[in-house]
């Protein structure tokens, strides 16, 4: 299978605390998901289908974070 990528995040921010609920959009996504934001994984992992995953955002620092699944 090709490797998961991600085309989208909405919200696109959050506070820093974390606990902000997302949909991440993007291909190749698998049955059972890790998701990092930023180096931390995310909790609430859900996944929708090959293209849609929701999770909640774990507390981070100011600035860009990386988003993998």
């Amino acid at each position: 299978m090709p490797a998961p990528t991600v085309s989208s995040i909405s919200p696109s921010s959050g506070p820093l605390g974390g606990g902000t609920a997302v949909t991440i959009t993007g291909t190749n996504f698998s049955a059972s998901p890790g998701v990092t934001i930023g180096g931390t994984p995310a909790t609430g992992i859900t996944y929708v289908n090959s293209t849609t995953i929701t999770c909640t955002t774990p507390a981070g620092t100011a600035g860009t974070a990386s988003v993998v699944v």
